[in-house]
């Protein structure tokens, strides 16, 4: 199963838009994608990449970039966890609160 596909029944207030999992709110943009590792040293690594990009809004109305982080784990729900609380460590709050 794909690991967007997983995280999005952790997620429901997110859009999945094919190639990424969206979440939008007044001040800010998080998207989660699935990255592909560039360490070609790691074959062996069968675990899938997400990467979490958190934009916030500009006073002219655009969101600019802001944080990234990689995430690598092999439990969804532990990867879901994990995702949620850097998300609340990086905008000072829920999605939920701020959705």
């Amino acid at each position: 199963m794909d690991v967007l596909k997983a995280l999005y029944e952790f997620f429901p207030t997110a859009v999945y838009t094919g190639k990424c999992l969206v979440f939008v709110s007044d001040e800010w943009r998080v998207e989660l994608t699935k990255h592909t590792n560039t360490d070609y040293s790691n074959i062996n690594c069968s675990l899938p990449m997400v990467r979490v990009k958190i934009y916030k809004k500009a006073l002219n109305g655009e969101f600019a970039p802001g944080h990234y982080e990689d995430f690598q784990l092999d439990s969804v729900g532990e990867l879901a966890n994990q995702i949620e609380r850097y998300i609340q460590f990086a905008i000072g709050g829920s999605l939920r609160e701020n959705a």
